[in-house]
């Protein structure tokens, strides 16, 4: 048996946010993870040579707790033009910002989305994500359809655009997303530009992890129960006893472990493919408005990361919606052959990540923190407490780490 001031059970960036903040406060800390790496659904596997993160992910430098909590120099975050590339017949019609990206200053104008009344609704509609956040919070709020729909966007603007980026970040493409959520994530992508770390989106948990002193890996936590003042983790090979427990596993097993409601995610598929040539050299997210098959989204991550793919190779990224059923290889590739305007057939599939908990679901008129003190001692951590995104896992950590701390001070 062993013992601590705190268990946080879970190695994602919510438990490794929380673990460090009260270690750095003083306290004992022992973390306990059931897989063989930290990160939670922040991971990267190294296959071959290439570096395929669990699922399409990327690192918003303009999130606040990203600037408050992470050293975004030491991760060498590799960016990808602010923008994103529109398959078409011919070829591709790219919008992006101009003052981010200004070498696509000319082919945004020339791509025929800026029509200035569709351009003066979405930026009519999107405004509030720029004020006051406490403002933006306390706006009545709806479907981002329904909002969309009352703002007057309409358009190629939000169906060729808008809404298929949307659909990529938000895991749904029904517009039953909150609005007030939307605009919030809407915020941070017009304040920065995301990206992925030089090697991988593991490098992000592994920087938070790096001073921690008892991260226990390979430990599935069974049971947590109240004991006398404190509490008692069981494993299957070790107990805890601890003042204080803080639960940052995925939501199901939080759930499970605490008695919470379950809470509803949505799933993503990623496939990923290696090619000797790439498809494009644009830098840029890839979108297909006409929707000709089951890919969400795509970027030659190569482009953007070359450390993501060896010496004379390249990667691909395909991502899919999991509400949209079962999507074989071959009716991914042969999207991508459509959307490149190339043959595919010659592509090795690396990966394919099934996420089926990659985000939890962002109903309207969900508060947008939920409470992480459960009462006498026990805790919970991860975006289902806070907004579903690495700012939310970020920021949620923080709050359970200052919550323990005041109990037990």
């Amino acid at each position: 048996m062993d013992s601590a001031d705190v268990v946080v059970v879970g190695a994602g960036l919510a438990g490794l946010t929380c673990a460090r903040e009260l270690a750095r406060g003083g306290h004992d800390v022992v973390v306990l993870e059931r897989s063989e790496v930290v990160g939670g659904r922040v991971r990267t596997d190294l296959v071959d040579g290439f570096r395929c993160d669990r699922g399409f992910q990327l690192l918003n430098p303009a999130y606040p707790a990203v600037k408050q909590l992470v050293d975004v120099d030491a991760l060498d975050l590799r960016q990808f033009a602010a923008g994103a590339a529109l398959a078409g017949e011919s070829g591709f019609s790219v919008v992006a910002d101009p003052r981010r990206s200004p070498k696509y200053l000319l082919r945004s104008a020339r791509s025929g989305y800026l029509h200035p009344t569709e351009l003066a609704r979405l930026t009519a509609w999107a405004a509030p994500a720029l004020g006051p956040v406490h403002r933006l919070l306390e706006r009545p709020d709806e479907p981002l359809a329904a909002s969309l729909d009352e703002s007057g966007v309409q358009g190629r603007l939000r169906r060729d655009v808008l809404e298929p980026f949307l659909t990529g970040v938000l895991a749904e493409d029904r517009g039953e997303t909150s609005a007030t959520f939307t605009r919030l994530l809407l915020r941070s992508f017009l304040l920065g530009t995301p990206g992925v770390p030089a090697t991988g989106m593991s490098a992000l948990p592994e920087q938070i992890a790096s001073g921690l002193g008892r991260v226990v890996l390979g430990a599935e936590v069974r049971s947590v129960e109240r004991l006398g003042a404190g509490w008692r983790v069981a494993t299957p090979v070790e107990t805890y006893d601890a003042g204080a427990v803080v639960v940052a596993a995925d939501p199901r097993t939080a759930a499970e472990l605490t008695g919470l409601p379950a809470t509803p995610m949505k799933g993503l598929v990623t496939f990923w493919f290696a090619t000797d040539e790439a498809p494009t050299d644009l830098d840029l997210l890839v979108l297909d408005p006409r929707r000709r098959g089951p890919v969400v989204n795509t970027a030659v991550m190569s482009n953007v990361a070359p450390g993501y793919a060896p010496p004379g190779r390249h990667l691909v990224q395909a991502t899919v919606l999991m509400a949209a059923g079962a999507v074989t290889e071959r009716e991914v590739g042969e999207h991508l052959g459509q959307i490149y305007r190339t043959s595919s057939q010659g592509w090795d599939v690396v990966a394919v990540h099934e996420i089926h908990d990659a985000l939890p679901v962002q109903p309207p008129g969900q508060p947008v923190r939920r409470p992480v003190a459960l009462g006498d001692g026990l805790f919970v951590a991860g975006d289902h407490r806070d907004t579903a995104s690495i700012q939310g896992a970020l920021v949620s950590g923080r709050r359970a780490a200052r919550a323990v701390h005041t109990s037990m001070r």
